[in-house]
């Protein structure tokens, strides 16, 4: 709900680490530590479950989308340029 929040306001700008974030959560203001909460999340990634990451990526977190390894260009494909 925190992150929610702060990319409808900020777009994709990084949460700075000592940001706050005030929710609502029950008819009750709640401050979270947002900031914080983000990092610990983002060196803490290899814990979270594919869904986890998937939401974290969909808001805009791009250290929660997979890592895509490049392949290799077959030889087949290879033609070195003519002179």
């Amino acid at each position: 709900m925190a992150l929610t929040q702060w990319v409808e306001r900020e777009g994709d700008r990084p949460v700075p680490r000592g940001h706050s974030e005030e929710i609502t959560v029950n008819s009750e203001p709640v401050t979270v530590k947002l900031g914080v909460w983000t990092s610990n999340t983002k060196s803490r990634r290899d814990r979270l479950g594919a869904d986890q990451l998937a939401a974290l990526a969909e808001l805009g977190m791009d250290w929660a989308r997979p890592v895509t390894v490049p392949q290799a260009v077959p030889d087949s494909l290879w033609s070195p340029l003519a002179p």
